[in-house]
């Protein structure tokens, strides 16, 4: 609170908090949100959405364990010894395998767990006959392990469900993502699992390496059991999201809106503030407004070149109030992560103010015009 009062924030003018989930944010008592909303009560809060999605997707015992032991196995050619991993460089490069190393796991990279199972899969084979040349007992526990059919199915079918939530995953970060966009990628991907449910028991199109690896139609119930497990995840935590389907279709195009009751009664429940029958006729007119009906835009642009305040006073405001709701905490990690680089052990000397103007150069959007700076300075030279 206090350094909204050093900033000079009025706590009524915010509309929303995207929130990590810590107890320190969402705490009934002294949590960040709760405070806030003593003062506004009015305030919008959510779970961060690349958070829940993430969430959603957290492995079961059987899959945890095969996924351990991956890490493990890959820690142990790549990271156990240097002069083994020196080793087994020089073995690829000689079998010409498609790549010539392994990926380390890394808990703060979200893509991680998908990219070094990708890389695992597409050497796989020439890892097990390098391991088969290693006389150590880990060697040959890991090597049962790939010799195991079990297992290995497992492992590809790990390696395909990750590589899809890593597509979500790449959709849902990014600076210029609205909380409409996020939530119409969520519904899109839980649409998919419907989808990759049904694929399971057909064709495995969409599970290329568990096809490579078994040819068994009938042999996928754990699989298909862990999809049906992360669609409850997702109809758990996004079903009841506080943007309705008819806000989400409005903000996008509010020239698809046919059920103008539901739409006022959705956007109602968001913000109280809204006159429901003036929403209602508001809404008719711009739908009515041949122009703006022809009108060729962005969303942003719509609501604030086009849709203006003078002629759709509630329409405008509420668009405005949701384009700059964060539908995630990305920002915030992106800015620590860069915080993180910058203090690091060898600038010891680094103070507050310096941090903060390098953390600044850091995270702004503005690039620096060198050519036109260049050109304006002049040059000293000697006599």
């Amino acid at each position: 609170m206090a350094v909204l009062n050093e900033k000079g924030i009025d706590v009524k003018k915010i509309v929303s908090v995207a929130t990590d989930g810590a107890p320190s944010m969402m705490g009934r008592e002294k949590g960040l949100v709760q405070r806030l909303k003593l003062l506004h009560p009015q305030l919008i809060s959510y779970h961060c959405i690349i958070h829940q999605s993430i969430l959603c997707a957290s492995l079961g015992e059987i899959y945890a364990e095969v996924m351990n032991t991956m890490m493990k196995l890959v820690n142990f050619l790549r990271a156990s010894s240097a002069l083994q991993h020196r080793l087994l460089r020089s073995f690829l490069t000689e079998v010409s395998a498609e790549f010539d190393d392994l990926l380390l796991h890394n808990n703060v990279r979200w893509l991680s767990k998908g990219k070094v199972l990708e890389r695992f899969w597409a050497i796989r084979n020439e890892l097990q006959l390098f391991l088969s040349q290693q006389k150590s007992a880990k060697a040959k526990l890991f090597l049962d392990f790939l010799h195991n059919p079990e297992k290995m199915e497992a492992v590809a079918f790990l390696t395909d469900m990750t590589s899809h939530m890593n597509d979500l995953n790449l959709k849902l970060q990014g600076n210029g993502n609205t909380v409409c966009q996020l939530i119409s990628a969520v519904r899109a991907f839980q649409r998919k699992l419907e989808l990759y449910k049904g694929d399971l028991q057909e064709e495995l199109l969409h599970f290329p390496k568990l096809l490579e690896q078994t040819k068994e139609k009938d042999a996928h119930q754990k699989h298909i059991a862990f999809v049906e497990k992360m669609i409850e995840n997702f109809r758990t935590r996004f079903d009841d999201f506080i943007l309705g389907n008819q806000i989400l279709l409005c903000i996008g195009n509010p020239f698809l809106v046919r059920n103008v009751s539901e739409f006022t009664s959705e956007a109602n429940q968001v913000f109280p503030w809204i006159q429901a029958a003036a929403l209602q006729t508001e809404l008719i007119d711009l739908q009515e407004n041949i122009t703006l009906r022809e009108t060729q835009c962005d969303v942003i642009t719509l609501w604030t070149k086009m849709v203006t305040a003078a002629n759709f006073p509630l329409l405008n405001r509420m668009a405005v109030h949701i384009l700059t709701m964060f539908g995630s905490t990305y920002r915030c990690e992106s800015a620590f992560s860069k915080m993180n680089f910058i203090k690091n052990l060898y600038r010891s000397r680094l103070t507050n103010e310096h941090v903060h103007q390098c953390v600044s150069l850091a995270i702004t959007p503005y690039q620096p015009r060198f050519e036109a700076l260049a050109k304006e300075s002049r040059g000293q030279f000697s006599h």
